[in-house]
């Protein structure tokens, strides 16, 4: 076995460090697949030369089937994919551009692109500007969880059949990117058929249905594999007991997609007929509303039941003046307790125009939504003239940026001609200026271990009401606590414009944003709050994590969530405190200290987390680039500075053994059977009485025996009975499979763990 000597650098200092976070990252991917600054290439190669009724008969009478195809995507070819049309309104058996939805593991089991394994191409059928799609899920990305978008030329056949619009799907990898889990409850909000009629009802969310979750399969598809109690649990709380929502509902996120559905007036969503909105229950156990089918924004869709001024439809010029506020002032004549229920609360009507002002001020004030269609139209116009299968001209394409263009049954609104006017009068518009300002923000103390009580300090001017939101790590709840200005609170002195909060009993890692208010309007710090926070965090202490087990050689006792035997390593948070993953690395090599930087995961105070060394980051975030030696091998954990906070040497391991740390989380390791997730005690606490005679060696090979002659018998793990003999002081084990056995020393009223290995 390797020996290694080594030194680490280790500091006595743990400097907090503040930081904003925005994960704007998750985007930021240039050249891949959803750049939005690139046109992507995609070819279908059909067999079957009657595809298309294949796919009209599939989309009528069973969407569950697919068509297969060959797909080429810039250059790259995929084999046995499954393709069915998609979409409502916008698929026709006349037509020739249809929407696509594409399967690449439909045949082929595990088959991607980059870990992509469905691909989403809408025909741009309710867009003249072809930019309506791809600039809104830009924009919203910066607010809340949302999709990608860019552009694709499809060719089927080897044939152009158009630009189409190509939209990140909303599923399992995109809720495991955006929530760190992808298997809770997560409905998609579609009625199977749209009642427009007033009162219809849709998926809005309401009871109206009665108390049976299976009444509500036509309006929600359910797309885990369990949630109907989940669903109807948030619906009979959101009529019923709307004061208790919170704890259920990821409230900001929700005011988040209204208000950019109310400024980007797309009422082909929630507000208008309840439709086009997933729902994802988050470790947190809150919903998450996620917008989807972003097609017709800025004005494309003109129907809403909010009253019957607006029922028949609105013109651009209320479409203009469209009031933010509109489900509160005048009730839905069908229930949308989403809106309905949150806006009786004065504060979140006030946080709700807040986001509002950060949506304009921050894309249309400045006219940076001008500039980014523009730029968009200027990338997609040979692409647009080519389409010969457009359902405009080109010169509605060039016109319908700035000016309407008239569709079958109304104008659609140029988007700068809407979204200009709309600006002036959000700018104008009662209860959206008049905010408070938040400055000079301060930690205390900024040289904070896990486990302190975190004060923060800020300048609020003008303000009645303060609150600090904060969180311990990655994907938790944000919980909040008024800040003072009273003398008592590390603010100075009372009065003076300086409001304190505390944060009581911190972690390593903590997020937060402020919020104040006054009798005018609301402010966030910052603005993107809750989906942008700042950050602090102190360096990790030798010890506050350690590497707890190990199991190098998974033959049989665990599997992953895809169902493999993959090797693991637990981390144990040894503090009370949460503690968050953030700037951790593992390795398996000395002298690459930095060869796997775990994600930000939050270990609950004496939690676990599992890594699997499996080399296969395409399947989470928790699958670490190497795997492990059943050899035996050195493990390091080191945070970004490479000072050491844990290692281990472990030993050659037989199968199904972990090697484990005794007594949990600081005691030596020990050969013993897997205690995956939880207290290693528990094993040990039920095996071996050292007070009484000893078995040995352990873990042996081909033989075991004790000092003295007993009457024994041996059990594996299931308790099937292996050996006996009476009078013995020794066993020949040659023929046992590896593994763990009880030995019982019968006369002596003993039990002991035995580990065969190789």
């Amino acid at each position: 076995m390797k020996k290694y000597i080594f030194l680490f650098l280790v500091s006595p200092f743990f400097l907090a460090a503040q930081s904003l976070y925005n994960p704007q990252a998750l985007y930021d991917q240039p050249g891949g697949l959803f750049d939005e600054d690139s046109i992507r290439v995609i070819d279908l190669e059909f067999d079957n030369q009657n595809y298309h009724n294949y796919l009209v008969n599939s989309w009528y009478y069973n969407p569950d089937v697919r068509i297969p195809a060959t797909l080429t995507l810039n250059g790259t070819v995929y084999d046995s994919v499954g393709v069915r049309y998609k979409g409502f309104s916008s698929v026709s058996v006349n037509r020739i551009k249809n929407p696509f939805n594409i399967k690449l593991d439909y045949i082929i089991d595990g088959q991607d692109h980059n870990g992509v394994d469905k691909l989403k191409l809408s025909n741009v059928i309710q867009d003249p500007s072809f930019v309506r799609e791809v600039l809104t899920y830009e924009i919203a990305a910066n607010y809340l969880p949302s999709a990608k978008a860019n552009y694709a030329n499809v060719y089927v056949n080897d044939t152009l059949w158009g630009l189409y619009t190509n939209v990140q799907a909303v599923n399992k990898g995109f809720l495991n990117d955006h929530f760190g889990n992808k298997y809770n409850p997560f409905f998609k909000c579609n009625p199977e058929n749209l009642d427009v009629t007033p009162g219809g009802e849709n998926s809005n969310l309401s009871n109206a249905h009665g108390n049976d979750s299976l009444d509500y399969e036509p309006y929600y598809a359910l797309k885990s594999n369990y949630g109907w109690e989940a669903l109807y649990n948030l619906i009979d709380t959101l009529n019923n007991y709307s004061d208790s929502v919170e704890k259920i509902l990821n409230v900001d996120r929700t005011l988040w997609m209204h208000a950019l559905n109310y400024t980007l007036i797309n009422f082909d969503s929630y507000i208008g007929y309840g439709q086009n909105y997933y729902l994802y229950k988050d470790k947190t156990g809150e919903f998450n509303p996620l917008l989807w089918d972003l097609n017709m924004s800025f004005g494309s869709f003109r129907l809403t039941d909010a009253s019957s001024i607006y029922f028949s439809g609105f013109d651009i010029a209320q479409a203009q003046n469209m009031d933010p506020l509109l489900h509160h002032t005048q009730f839905s004549v069908s229930p949308r307790p989403l809106l309905r229920n949150l806006f009786l609360s004065e504060r979140n009507r006030k946080m709700y125009l807040a986001h509002i002002r950060t949506i304009v001020n921050e894309n249309f004030a400045n006219q940076s939504y001008a500039v980014r269609g523009q730029n968009f139209q200027n990338l997609i116009d040979t692409s647009v003239q080519n389409d010969t299968n457009k359902f405009y001209s080109y010169a509605d394409f060039i016109a319908n940026l700035n000016s309407p263009v008239t569709l079958v049954t109304a104008d659609c609104p140029g988007i700068t001609q809407l979204m200009d006017a709309r600006a002036t009068y959000m700018n104008n518009y009662t209860g959206f200026s008049g905010e408070p300002t938040i400055a000079n923000i301060t930690v205390i103390p900024q040289n904070f271990v896990a486990g302190d009580d975190v004060w923060i300090t800020a300048d609020i001017a003008d303000a009645t009401e303060a609150i600090l939101g904060y969180r311990f790590g990655d994907n938790m709840a944000f919980k909040t606590t008024a800040m003072f200005d009273d003398g008592n609170h590390n603010d100075g002195l009372a009065n003076d414009g300086v409001f304190g909060g505390v944060i009581l009993n911190s972690a390593n890692v903590i997020d937060y944003y402020l919020y104040a208010d006054n009798d005018s309007a609301g402010v966030f710090s910052p603005v993107r709050a809750a989906y942008e926070f700042y950050n602090i965090q102190s360096q990790l202490q030798v010890g506050d994590v350690v590497i707890n087990e190990v199991m190098s050689n998974n033959v049989t006792s665990v599997t992953d969530a895809s169902g493999k035997f993959e090797d693991w390593i637990e981390l144990y948070n040894t503090t009370s405190s949460p503690i968050s993953t953030s700037g951790l690395f593992l390795t398996d090599t000395l002298g690459i200290f930095q060869k796997w930087e775990l994600p930000n995961q939050t270990i609950a105070g004496n939690g676990y987390a599992i890594i699997w060394a499996d080399e296969d980051g395409s399947q989470g975030d928790m699958h670490a680039n190497f795997k492990l030696s059943n050899l035996g091998e050195q493990l390091i954990l080191t945070n970004t500075d490479s000072v050491l906070i844990d290692s281990v040497t472990y030993l050659p391991q037989a199968d199904d053994i972990a090697f484990a740390r005794s007594p949990n989380g600081s005691g030596s390791f020990i050969m013993q059977v897997p205690t995956f997730n939880s207290n290693n005690d528990f094993v040990n606490s039920i095996t071996e009485n050292k007070e009484l005679i000893k078995v040995y060696p352990n873990p042996f090979s081909n033989i075991i025996q004790w000092d003295s002659f007993e009457s024994v018998e041996v059990r594996d793990l299931l308790g099937k009975l292996i050996y006996a003999d009476e009078n013995t002081n020794l066993v020949q084990t040659s023929n046992w499979d590896s593994g763990v056995y009880f030995i019982s020393l019968l006369d002596k009223n003993q039990t002991v763990k035995i580990i065969k290995i190789k």
